[in-house]
């Protein structure tokens, strides 16, 4: 994916895009970082980066260092939708570009780089409830401050909402999980299913790291149920391989990644945000705010279509078919 307004090599030397990350110590961010470092290496624009370690108020710090490094552009996985506020007007104060990457910052000085994160939710239910068919369901949501735990659940509501409305589907336990953390996803499960008597027949896990949490609070009950996550992490895409892990919906970090840096390089170099090759009006946040915005594409991953992230190179058969069940084809 190009933005139109690529600035030309030369002048892309004297660029320097700051990106902030919420939480470095997940796996996925690593991809991100990779393929964002090629995208500006490539326009011949530097890179400076800062670990928020999972802190709001870290974060604005961060920011402002990066601003104070001589940042043009800056690419913000956002800890929190609401702190995250005053480093977008340390930010605009300076005419320097925002891109919120991957985590909605619900403001028109933003631009807004994610996968489509409804879809992802409607991906996870529609696999996991194709499986477990209808019963007792346990929804497992990742951070309250991030908004895409909302539009993840949207869109899991979006394809078993009439069957919880009729009583064929019965959500016993719901819960977020702070910083999206496996151990916190874990306790969560522990308690519905402490709570139920065990009696849980699917659960939806907002990401790929919950979802190990929900496994191992599941395994340690002797039980094996459909459980669906998003992200690729190559744990999870073995637990598919396994049978302990229905579906990962994986979005490619690397087309995000690959975006965001042509898109902040652009944008240093004077261009319109709607004037980025892709991009459209969206105004489905909380605040309806009319932002420009690009959304990528998610694939879902099963045991049918392993191939499809080994084939990417994304994963190597080995790690993903390690302890595979028999009739995974890509494993074969």
């Amino acid at each position: 994916m190009l933005a139109t307004c690529m600035t030309s090599p030369v002048f892309a030397q004297d660029i320097t895009v700051g990106v902030s990350w919420s939480n470095f110590q997940e796996e996925r961010w690593k991809t991100d970082e990779a393929a964002i470092k090629g995208a500006l290496e490539a326009a011949g624009a530097s890179y400076v980066s800062a670990d928020a370690q999972a802190s709001a108020a870290k974060q604005l710090t961060d920011v402002e260092a990066l601003i104070a490094q001589g940042a043009n552009a800056l690419i913000i996985l956002a800890m929190d939708k609401d702190a995250i506020g005053p480093a977008v007007d340390m930010a605009a104060a300076e005419g320097i570009p925002v891109i919120g990457y991957d985590r909605l910052i619900e403001d028109p000085r933003a631009f807004y780089l994610t996968f489509d994160n409804k879809g992802v939710g409607r991906i996870i239910a529609e696999t996991v409830s194709g499986v477990a068919g209808d019963g007792n369901y346990a929804i497992i949501k990742g951070d309250p401050g991030d908004p895409n735990a909302q539009f993840l659940l949207e869109g899991m509501m979006e394809v078993i909402g009439d069957k919880v409305k009729s009583g064929a589907i019965k959500i016993v336990g719901e819960a977020f999980s702070d910083g999206w953390k496996p151990e916190n996803a874990q306790k969560n499960m522990e308690q519905i299913l402490t709570a139920n008597n065990n009696a849980v027949d699917a659960v939806l896990a907002e990401n790929d790291g919950m979802a190990g949490g929900v496994i191992a609070a599941l395994s340690a009950q002797g039980m094996t149920i459909p459980v669906g996550g998003q992200d690729g992490d190559l744990a999870a895409l073995n637990r598919v391989a396994r049978g302990s892990q229905t579906v990962s919906v994986w979005k490619d970090s690397r087309q995000l990644g690959k975006a965001a840096g042509e898109i902040a390089v652009a944008l240093a170099g004077g261009a319109a945000m709607d004037a980025v090759e892709g991009a459209v009006k969206w105004s489905g946040g909380e605040k309806g705010v009319e932002m420009s915005a690009i959304f990528l594409a998610p694939t879902p991953v099963t045991k049918d279509n392993l191939n499809v992230v080994i084939d990417a190179g994304h994963i190597s058969k080995e790690q993903a078919c390690e302890g595979a069940m028999a009739d995974v084809a890509a494993c074969q």
